[in-house]
């Protein structure tokens, strides 16, 4: 099912582990190896409703929940994880998120395993991991970042919803061709990209971002750009929100790829990817359209499309973006320019029935959650939960 960013409750933003008092860096990083049967060895995940790649794993023979995140330099378990232990975590400073900085701490593990992939020894970052970073009521328990999958290839099949680890300078299938390293600074997944000919790097190729491409507001300007309708949006990182202006552009350049119709999203000045020294990041919305294959020993990317490739984005006609709860949906932004603008709606309403039909837990995945993104034209009714009922009237805004 194709998501529509600007109407995604929240989105995960990396937290870039690679500036703490105390150098994780320097601890010991365990020995890592694949089964001689790794590339039998898929792990199916699903989507979160903030587009990130979510699956099962196991540490220190406990079975969790994680996220898959090339944008994170050293993996993150949660405080709340059964597997956190606080007697053994040691304080470690602070690390850079979308949002500001978050507080983390570091402990060492037995194991970590990641379907054909074995980590012997070495340890785990250690922070709050919210639920609100997925778009999920129930939070997952850790990242898995650059330290455990850089030395291999990943390969993820957006469409079969399964990835693997294979050993780097395997080519299981034929693509477009695009560079990629991992970066002696920042230690995470790293490429470029060209837009409206002119090239930005380095982006950061960030499996954890659920959206699609987000650029810096110089990249935006230098690319010629600024001339497109744009709207805003919302995206929830580690230390919380931040508000960045939304478009979407006719092409975009990666490697020898060419991109249709591409959402993008352009930081505030002095936003995350600035206060990191990079040019913006490419997302889980833009890669889950082509197999991807990340091999960054090998210096490079390969993308096959998939059966949405160069589909035109959804985009919402109504601007509410809204979190979603079991029996109602959360206004959390307003998007600029919008119907949602102009009627008055803000941050905070709360709406317990569209048409008349009441929010049910399986609103997210049902028909009614179209309402969003109606036809221009369309008269939709918005049930207030203090009874009331707002009438917005769909259009074309960016």
């Amino acid at each position: 099912m194709r998501r529509l960013f600007c109407l995604l409750p929240l989105l995960l933003a990396a937290a870039h582990a690679h500036a703490q008092p105390v150098n994780i860096a320097d601890r010991d990083p365990g020995v890592a190896a694949l089964a001689p049967d790794a590339e039998d060895r898929w792990v199916p995940f699903d989507l979160t409703p903030g587009n990130q790649i979510r699956f099962g794993m196991m540490v220190d023979g406990r079975a969790l929940t994680a996220i898959l995140d090339t944008g994170v330099s050293y993996s993150v378990l949660a405080r709340r994880s059964p597997a956190f232990d606080a007697g053994k975590a040691i304080a470690s400073g602070n690390a850079t998120a979308i949002g500001g900085a978050v507080a983390i701490a570091w402990m060492p593990t037995r194991s970590m395993t990641v379907g054909g992939l074995t980590r012997t020894g070495g340890g785990i970052s250690v922070a709050d991991l919210p639920a609100i970073a997925t778009g999920s009521a129930k939070a997952v328990d850790l990242l898995v970042g650059r330290d455990l999958i850089g030395a291999q290839a990943l390969d993820i099949d957006y469409a079969g919803k399964r990835f693997r680890l294979i050993r780097s300078g395997r080519m299981p299938f034929r693509g477009a061709v695009a560079p990629l390293w991992i970066s002696a600074e920042r230690h995470i997944y790293e490429s470029e990209l060209t837009l409206g000919g002119q090239r930005l790097k380095p982006v950061v190729v960030d499996t954890g971002d659920g959206s699609s491409i987000t650029v810096t507001t110089q990249g935006w300007a230098s690319a010629g750009m600024t001339a497109l309708p744009s709207t805003t949006a919302l995206s929830y990182g580690l230390a919380g929100p931040v508000v960045s202006g939304l478009a979407v552009v006719p092409t975009l350049g990666l490697g020898d790829l060419r991109a249709r119709s591409v959402e993008v999203r352009i930081e505030p000045a002095d936003g995350f990817s600035q206060s990191i020294g990079v040019a913006g990041r490419i997302g889980s919305g833009f890669l889950q359209n082509y197999r991807v294959l990340l091999d960054p020993a090998a210096r490079h990317m390969v993308l096959s499309p998939g059966p949405t490739a160069d589909t035109p984005p959804l985009r919402s006609t109504t601007g509410i973006l809204a979190g979603i709860l079991p029996d109602r949906i959360r206004v959390l932004h307003v998007m600029k320019n919008s119907p949602a603008e102009q009627a008055g709606w803000k941050s905070g309403d709360t709406i317990c029935s569209i048409d008349g039909q009441p929010i049910t837990p399986a609103y997210p995945t049902s028909a009614l959650a179209n309402w969003s993104i109606a036809p221009a034209g369309t008269v939709v009714k918005l049930g207030r939960c203090d009874g009331t009922v707002r009438p917005l009237t769909a259009r074309a805004f960016y």
